[in-house]
Parts: C-alpha cells; sequence; structure tokens
C-alpha cells in the first residue's frame, strides 16, 4: 500500500465529548502505524497542553499551535513564530479595551491581563484545561506562538486591518486564536508532506473545527467529523459519523483503511 500521511486534529476528532479517546479510534491509529503510514496530530494545542495525548496515543509527529510548530520523530523541523512587534501593539490595544489574552509558548500558556477573567476559564475549561496563571513578562523568557485573544462575536473582525500580520480564528464562543499571517494546519501538513517525499494526493485529514477548514480543504482527502458545524463540513471530501460514535473508524473504513 502507498504511504499516505495521516493528520488528525484533537478535540471533537481525536477525543469524544468526554476528552477521552474511544477504543476505535486507539485501534484505528495503531493499524495505520503498522500499515507504514505517517501519522500526525494537528491541534491547536501547544505541547503543553496537548503532552497528555501525545503520550495517552503514541504520537511521535505532532503539529501544535495551529501549525506554528511542527514536529517528526520528537524533532521540530517547523517554527513560525508571532511578530514581537505586533504582537505588543496587539497587548496594548487589548489592554485597553479591557479585553483577555494569553501567550502560548511550546511548554506554557501564561494570562497576561486579568481582563474577561469568567470568560478565559470558562473558554480553557472547554479543552479540559485549567485557569490560567498571570505572566505579563512571559514573552521574555519564551518563544511565542500563538496568543489566546478572550472576546465574544461581537468583536468579529475588529483587529483583522489593524493587525496585518495576524491571523484571527475563533475557536470558541468565548475566544479566538492569533496566529501569524500565512501560518495555519494546512500549511505545515504540507510542509512535513514535502519533506518526507509523500504527495499532496495521498494526505488525508481529519478535523471539526475553524482552525481545521483549510486542512480539510486542500488535503487529497479530508474528512469532516459528523460533530462539525456545516460551513466546516462544506470544506471536506467527505463527512463522518461524529467523535462519540466512532466517526474516525468508520470513515477509515470506508477507505479501506481497516
Amino acid at each position: 500500500m502507498k504511504r499516505k500521511l495521516f493528520a488528525f486534529d484533537i478535540d471533537g476528532t481525536l477525543l469524544g465529548t468526554d476528552k477521552q479517546a474511544l477504543d476505535s479510534t486507539r485501534e484505528a491509529l495503531q493499524k495505520l502505524r503498522r500499515q507504514g503510514h505517517l501519522v500526525t496530530i494537528a491541534t491547536g494545542r501547544s505541547r503543553y497542553m496537548a503532552q497528555k495525548v501525545i503520550l495517552d496515543l503514541e504520537f511521535s509527529n505532532y503539529i501544535l499551535c495551529n501549525g506554528a510548530a511542527g514536529f517528526l520523530g520528537h524533532e521540530q523541523y517547523y517554527q513560525n513564530l508571532l511578530d514581537e512587534e505586533e504582537l505588543l501593539r496587539f497587548s496594548s490595544e487589548l489592554e485597553k479595551q479591557e479585553l483577555g489574552l494569553a501567550y502560548v509558548g511550546l511548554d506554557d500558556v501564561k494570562k497576561t491581563n486579568s481582563h474577561r477573567a469568567e470568560q478565559v476559564v470558562t473558554a480553557m475549561k472547554s479543552i479540559d484545561f485549567h485557569d490560567l496563571a498571570f505572566d505579563e513578562d512571559f514573552a521574555k523568557s519564551a518563544d511565542i506562538y500563538q496568543a489566546l485573544a478572550f472576546y465574544d462575536g461581537s468583536c468579529e473582525g475588529k483587529f483583522d486591518q489593524q493587525f496585518s500580520k495576524f491571523r484571527f480564528v475563533r475557536w470558541h464562543p468565548e475566544s479566538v486564536d492569533i496566529l501569524p499571517q500565512g501560518g495555519s494546519k494546512a500549511a505545515t501538513i504540507m510542509n512535513l508532506a514535502d519533506r518526507v517525499g509523500i504527495s499532496r494526493e495521498d494526505i488525508i485529514t481529519f478535523g471539526d473545527g475553524d482552525n481545521d477548514r483549510e486542512m480539510l480543504r486542500e488535503a487529497g482527502i479530508g474528512v469532516a467529523m459528523g460533530n462539525a458545524e456545516s460551513h466546516v463540513q462544506k470544506e471536506a471530501a467527505m463527512v463522518t459519523d461524529t467523535n462519540d460514535q466512532d466517526g474516525i473508524w468508520k470513515a477509515l473504513k470506508e477507505l479501506n483503511f481497516v
């Protein structure tokens, strides 16, 4: 069988609503690996936030921070940091408007202000994560791969033109990912595929969120989970069952991989 590249989102895809992987998902991952395919995570989480999943599901390849970091065999091969000056300007603007902000390094996440505390807790709990510690000087001690801004849909699109070096991708009703312009899970997946000699037509991606739309659209086969919203499903070549109903296994069975 020709070697493929499989990329899986974590939340809403690899994990069910109880934040655990289904037995069928575990078996599917092992079968893909035994067949010799390259299997990677592609998540908005940092390494710190994804570490439990990486260890539990035995991943040695992982694309983190919405594509800002890439690891192959646990070795980092790709880095795309946020622009420092733009980040300082953005931080000042959110401070003026009393909107919450956190910086994401590979191995830690810190709030840089104390605004919108309830929204921060609500958003972070949705990915089974605790509230964030405060460190306004975090950027001085760590590379910043992405940021989390905490505001609702009433601010949608408000900062796009003012901060043109950033992309704004909503991941929760109360929070938006701040990414380098041009950066995405898809871009880093394509970088990985080129690195290991796998063609685009042999890339298969699984996801459910807005930050998965590019990788669903640009892969050879993009598989949207049944729990994805309709505008995400429209980007995919196929739609499977939900993350609680063996969606990954069923799609791979339909594609003759399990």
